[in-house]
């Protein structure tokens, strides 16, 4: 058993969580609970091995698993007229993001859909929304002080978002508690609630020996930082589910 296994396993028993139960699409809508499904970075500077400095440096099965699961929901909402939001984290080179290295710089591919979901770019049930910063709730923020996400989910009367991406610690728990906060207060009607897919989330991986080796990094375990980024959308209000399924 390694390391990381190990500790996963005290993780796990120290700050445990249970899941809501399963997601059911359709008992949801007949019951007049609309659903949009939101997709958060799944782009190749994020998920495509080699594309990038945040990219995988091989192929990993938790961030293949994510993009496979976003891409069988996308197609199901889609070929069902149901609304999807596709954020795609997009920089401007003269605008850096600490700590993290250049990535996903505009002009660069990286800050494009992964192949397998390049077909989202022309259904017309799919809003791109190109952001960046980390949280997507708050790059949809217009200057009439309008917000594009939240005007997607009045527009489509949606009382549930189902939430997937990249990665589930960081732009994802980031989005996840900005709406949130926003649902308290009442700024996103008529939404009630905000429904993470644990499998359908992935983060990166930088071990320890690896982040020893390079100036400022961070040790970034990828199976401790799923847990935990799933543990406090958890703790923020989230529901979060292991299975999807139409009915």
């Amino acid at each position: 058993m390694g390391s990381e296994t190990r500790a996963l396993d005290v993780l796990e028993s120290e700050i445990p969580f249970e899941s809501d139960g399963d997601l059911i699409l359709m008992r949801e809508r007949e019951s007049g609970r609309a659903i949009g499904l939101v997709l958060v970075d799944v782009v190749n500077g994020f998920c495509t091995v080699g594309a990038g400095d945040l990219a995988p440096t091989e192929p990993s099965k938790q961030i293949d698993r994510m993009v496979e699961e976003a891409d069988k929901l996308a197609k199901v909402f889609c070929e069902r007229n149901w609304p999807v939001f596709a954020f795609l984290d997009t920089h401007f080179p003269d605008k850096p993001e600490p700590p993290y290295p250049p990535h996903c710089i505009i002009g660069s591919g990286e800050e494009n859909l992964v192949p397998a979901l390049e077909w989202l770019e022309k259904d017309q049930n799919v809003t791109i929304k190109r952001k960046h910063c980390i949280d997507s709730f708050i790059s949809s923020m217009e200057k009439d002080g309008s917000n594009t996400f939240a005007d997607w989910v009045k527009k489509n009367e949606l009382k549930i978002v189902l939430v997937l991406g990249i990665c589930t610690d960081i732009c994802v728990l980031d989005f996840v508690c900005s709406t949130l906060s926003a649902r308290n207060i009442g700024r996103i009607p008529p939404l009630e609630d905000v429904v993470v897919y644990s499998h359908g989330c992935a983060t990166y991986n930088l071990p320890v020996h690896v982040a020893r080796n390079i100036k400022g990094a961070l040790s970034h375990p990828q199976d401790l930082l799923h847990h935990i980024g799933l543990y406090m959308a958890k703790g923020r209000g989230a529901k979060i589910v292991n299975k999807v399924s139409l009915m």
